[in-house]
């Protein structure tokens, strides 16, 4: 009799064949099989981090494996633990599926070739993880947020007809795209809502072209009552393409649909586009999403540090946000990074993990660190008149934190002795004892550990 453990080892073998080597280590290789029975799979794995990333990014392979091996009736059923090595904190959860209003019906399809009356709905192709309650907000995303919701809650107004949303790569477009998507459906269940990246509508219509079905692909698009198209850039220098779009657009427009389309560039920059397609993109609202200012990063290492039960210390999430800066899916690889590396090592995540982890993903940010900086956190950490630093003054409270200065200055200035000595009106040999001086007590004072750490973290800030 076939072993639960071996059925699930016939599953890691189809995602083995079908991923990449990285995707299959990181995704796939970590889980294992509890149980099957009544048609239930249970399996075990890291975090709920994992879950979402399953189902999010494999769910279709997921599927197909799972029916291959156990059935088409089976049901999956994810088991983690909330704290890490602690059984008595399990969570056992089933396989997420959209909302109601975000699940088509048995039968519905995006394909534009299925006859009419079959087409009374339709697959939105949305992706339910892509909602506007995780979709962290700051001010480098309030005025494309705010009128995507203002869209989302109202469809029927039209004042942001079309919606044109452009940023560069992983600042969270296809995100709030398709957030708009999935909160028109729950408002409005019937309305024909159609998520579709620009490269897949091309592919349509050249399929369309070569079959002699022209008609019935436009019909098909212009009974869309909300069209989402992604990466419109795509359709740059496919002149057929876009004539047919243009034909398609028009059509939505003149019949009060709504259309939303996201570009890596904005409308002024699209050379190759028909201009009557740009003057048409230009009418309703153009929304740029910024790359995530500091606030905006920290609140998703945030986010996705609660939703996998991990407690990053500040310092950490201070580091990854200061020095990944130009994405949120940079951010988000850098956390899925984190995780594995934490998980294969054994380790907690360290502040030392994550400059290993960051160093091999990203360039580090060096902040320009001047005598002036290092002046102003040393006196701000000690309380003390930064005018004072520079006095005659042999009082101990003043007379250290002098010291703390030259110290620092020549670590994380880089100046020479004479050169602190110059600003100080002190001797080389002032400084060089003052810096040795310092040195020789850190290993065995813990208070002046922790002020050198502070004043450290202050500087770099």
């Amino acid at each position: 009799m076939t072993t639960h453990q071996e059925l699930w080892q016939r599953c890691l073998t189809i995602f083995k064949d079908n991923l990449p080597a990285e995707q299959y280590n990181a995704w796939f290789e970590p889980i294992t099989s509890i149980s099957f029975e009544n048609n239930r799979l249970t399996v075990l794995v890291p975090s709920p981090f994992f879950v979402e990333q399953l189902e999010g990014r494999y769910i279709h392979l997921l599927g197909s494996a799972l029916c291959k091996v156990y059935g088409k009736d089976v049901k999956l059923f994810y088991h983690f633990n909330q704290v890490k090595n602690e059984p008595t904190t399990g969570v056992t959860i089933g396989s997420s599926k959209p909302s109601a209003g975000v699940a088509p019906k048995p039968g519905a399809s995006s394909n534009p070739f299925v006859q009419a009356e079959q087409q009374t709905e339709i697959d939105a192709q949305l992706n339910p993880v892509y909602t506007f309650d995780n979709y962290c907000g700051s001010m480098s995303n309030r005025v494309a947020r705010s009128i995507g919701e203002a869209i989302a809650e109202n469809p029927k107004i039209k004042t942001f007809n079309p919606l044109f949303i452009f940023g560069s790569p992983g600042v969270g477009k296809t995100h709030l795209i398709q957030a708009i998507g999935i909160r028109i459906k729950e408002t409005m269940p019937q309305s024909r809502v159609l998520y579709i990246t620009a490269r897949l509508f091309e592919s349509q219509f050249t399929t369309a072209l070569k079959g002699g079905k022209i008609n019935e692909f436009i019909n098909f698009y212009q009974s869309i009552d909300t069209l989402i198209i992604d990466d419109i850039q795509d359709l740059i220098g496919k002149q057929k393409t876009q004539n047919t779009f243009y034909h398609i657009f028009d059509h939505l427009m003149r019949n009060q649909k709504q259309l939303i389309l996201a570009s890596d560039c904005r409308p002024s920059m699209m050379e190759g586009l028909e201009q009557r397609l740009l003057s048409r993109f230009k009418v309703g609202m153009t929304a740029e999403l910024d790359k995530p200012d500091f606030e905006l990063r920290r609140d998703v290492l945030l986010q996705k540090a609660e939703h996998n039960g991990l407690e990053l210390p500040d310092e950490v999430i201070d580091f990854i946000a200061r020095n990944v800066t130009e994405s949120i899916r940079e951010l988000e690889g850098i956390v899925v990074s984190l995780i594995a590396h934490a998980t294969v090592l054994n380790e907690p995540i360290s502040l030392e993990l994550t400059r290993r982890v960051l160093a091999n993903a990203v360039k580090i940010n060096r902040k320009s660190i001047n005598f002036e900086i290092v002046t102003q956190a040393v006196a701000g950490y000690y309380k003390i008149d930064p005018d004072l630093i520079f006095t005659k003054s042999r009082k101990r409270e003043i007379s250290d934190t002098r010291q703390m200065v030259m110290f620092m200055a020549k670590k994380h200035a880089g100046m020479a002795y004479t050169a602190i000595g110059t600003r100080l009106n002190r001797t080389h040999a002032t400084v060089l004892h003052a810096c040795r001086n310092i040195e020789q007590r850190l290993s065995l004072e813990k208070q002046l550990q922790a002020d050198v750490a502070n004043i450290e973290k202050a500087i770099m800030s």
